[in-house]
């Protein structure tokens, strides 16, 4: 088993380590929001991926159920990608987009208490083991390979079990962005069966917004280039989901044709702390040049990112979203509308699900691993 896995793990190494050293351009790079002059601000773009929380393979961590694997190298990467696009979310909710790591300094305690929602045990609340858990509620086995829209879906559903961050997940259907739903997702509560909406002086709960897309069938259709780079400019920007088929990266920014992202196809012990303890957490930073890729080997299917602390964010990114992506784009990547369109289902904003797994359903073989041909889910073309 270890060694199909090592073997899987080396020929993605060898893909990534590809066009690694960043070029020299006139064109600014993009990161999450931030532009960079690489001419002059070259260490600062460095500083700000680095401060980025990095989630990879792990290995020697406890059974997953307590009979399923222990490792999730060859099977995890679009859910390593899905836990750092809900980390970088988190650290904007509490240190803010210009924290910078530095192993040097004392790191705040909102940031290991962020480090241990992700920590590889069954009781962090976005461990590999809850995320694998939780997937075989969205039809997927222990060990199988995840799509953009499956790991978004379980995302929001592990959400609704963290009281700390108090985060809201919206995951966007047909391509559509519901401001209304996404209201009703933000301030209505359960009880019984019944909703009803919150009185808290602060109405506005932190919205993680994830948009999941095809652009195109086989490949990426050129005309949505440009407004999938626009989405990088944006303040809100939490990154992408994507990469290629049953090959996933964590999507930053770009620079020209190119896109930066974090590589989770690297496979690290399990890091074991202490509840409430400070996290050793040097292997869960990237420290080396960012890897890029051209745009156009990206497979079509993807999830864009938004982080929106405030109402005033949201309704800022909508008006950059009718801006640059909607009213300049003759082929749209996704809408945005007011009202829930009135031949859908009615909206029923999300609630805690029951949870029924032992665990034990996992791949057994490990040639099963690699003999899919599964590509990123359509999502109504």
């Amino acid at each position: 088993m270890e060694a199909v896995l090592a073997k899987y793990e080396n020929q993605i190494n060898a893909f990534s380590e590809f066009l690694e050293d960043l070029p020299d351009v006139d064109e600014p790079v993009w990161i999450l929001g931030a532009r960079y002059d690489l001419k002059t601000k070259k260490s600062e773009l460095l500083s700000d991926v680095r401060s980025r929380l990095w989630f990879t393979y792990r290995k020697k961590f406890s059974p997953i159920g307590g009979t399923g694997p222990s490792s999730d190298a060859g099977w995890g990467c679009m859910l390593r990608c899905g836990q750092m696009i809900l980390a970088q979310a988190l650290v904007c909710r509490h240190l803010g987009r210009d924290w910078r790591w530095d192993p040097e300094k004392r790191q705040p305690k909102e940031y290991h208490r962020i480090l241990h929602c992700f920590l590889d045990k069954k009781d962090s609340c976005y461990s590999i083991h809850q995320m694998a858990q939780m997937g075989v509620g969205e039809g997927k086995s222990v060990g199988e390979w995840y799509g953009p829209n499956t790991v978004a879906q379980v995302l929001k559903k592990l959400a609704l079990f963290d009281d700390w961050n108090t985060l809201a997940v919206y995951v966007s259907m047909d391509n559509t962005v519901v401001i209304e739903d996404i209201s009703k997702s933000l301030f209505l509560i359960k009880s019984g069966s019944n909703f009803y909406r919150t009185s808290l002086p602060l109405d506005w709960r932190p919205l993680l917004l994830v948009i999941p897309l095809r652009m195109g069938i086989n490949s990426i259709n050129p005309v949505y280039i440009q407004a999938f780079k626009e989405c990088f400019k944006m303040p809100q920007s939490c990154g992408v989901l994507g990469g290629k088929p049953n090959l996933a990266y964590y999507f930053i920014g770009f620079i020209d044709d190119e896109l930066i992202y974090l590589d989770p196809h690297t496979t690290q012990q399990a890091v074991d702390t202490e509840s409430g303890s400070a996290v050793d957490d040097q292997s869960y930073h990237c420290q080396r040049t960012p890897h890029r890729m051209k745009i156009t080997s990206l497979d079509p299917s993807v999830a864009l990112g938004f982080f929106c602390k405030s109402e005033e964010d949201f309704d800022s990114w909508c008006d950059l979203v009718q801006q640059e992506l909607l009213k300049k784009r003759n082929l749209r990547m996704f809408e945005l509308v007011e009202k829930h369109p009135s031949h859908w289902p009615p909206f029923v904003p999300p609630t805690k699900p029951e949870v029924q797994t032992t665990g034990a359903e996992f791949i057994e073989s490990p040639d099963k691993l690699f003999e899919s041909e599964e590509e990123f889910e359509i999502l109504n073309v």
